[in-house]
């Protein structure tokens, strides 16, 4: 059960950061969001101000559920399975962006 609950973890958190781009290493930044958007639908100046407030509000919010998530998650595995975890995830991200991941350290 204690797998699962990690494994989910650890797939949800990169996942749920790349759903929601920002102007930082996750993903597509707002403005090139915006702009794919406002080509598709024909934003409004309105429109496209409104759109950039929600996509930073679901940004902060979700940075706030990861750093909370990966805090709670460091009280309960060893400083060791947090290193490896944490490698897990930037192999995860670098496999997203295309980047080749490096081999997991034993």
């Amino acid at each position: 059960m204690r797998k699962h609950l990690i494994l989910a973890a650890l797939l949800a958190l990169p996942l749920t950061a790349f759903a929601y781009p920002s102007e930082n290493d996750y993903g597509q930044p707002v403005d090139h969001k915006l702009e794919h958007l406002n080509k598709m639908l024909q934003l409004s100046p309105e429109q496209k101000t409104k759109l950039e407030a929600i996509f930073k509000e679901q940004h902060d919010k979700f940075r706030a559920i990861h750093e909370e998530s990966h805090s709670r998650m460091k009280e309960v595995l060893t400083p060791e399975q947090m290193q490896k975890m944490d490698e897990m995830r930037k192999q995860h991200q670098d496999k997203m962006r295309g980047e080749h991941p490096k081999p997991p350290a034993p």
